[in-house]
């Protein structure tokens, strides 16, 4: 049996620390908050929602996704528009300058991704995509 190699971080006690640093970092990178990224990004996925449906489709409750709506329709990234079978009710909509933000956010985000992992083989970033993507379903799986 081998020694083990040196200089090695252990994966299970480094996984959670990176982790944490990669999201904070590509919120970062983007200058939209990750509540607001995926708040809006949903919107612009499946259209108009309601707030129950939209904290569903997110995984938290309600009260969540009103205290995350709030900045983003003060900021007129949002709007609440009306539901056309109930006009007592609302929905949450992204509007145009909504729209505008997010795309730049993405395509700050595309650049960044390109730029670090420019290095690396095709290969390389589908393997990374595929664990990552395996990773997050893990995580949407336990609710």
């Amino acid at each position: 049996m081998s020694p083990p190699l040196p200089d090695v971080p252990d994966s299970d006690c480094q996984l959670p620390y990176q982790v944490a640093v990669f999201a904070r970092r590509i919120s970062a990178a983007g200058e939209l908050d990750r509540a607001a990224f995926l708040l809006l990004d949903q919107l612009a996925a499946g259209g108009p929602a309601n707030v129950k449906t939209l904290a569903a489709a997110l995984g938290v409750d309600s009260s969540t996704v009103t205290r995350q709506a709030a900045p983003l329709l003060r900021e007129r990234l949002l709007a609440r528009v009306p539901y056309p079978a109930d006009r007592r009710a609302v929905r949450l909509a992204l509007t145009p300058l909504g729209a505008g933000r997010l795309a730049q956010v993405r395509e700050q985000r595309q650049r960044l991704i390109a730029e670090l992992t420019a290095g690396w083989t095709p290969d390389e970033r589908t393997v990374f995509c595929a664990l990552l993507e395996r990773f997050n379903a893990g995580l949407r799986n336990r609710r």
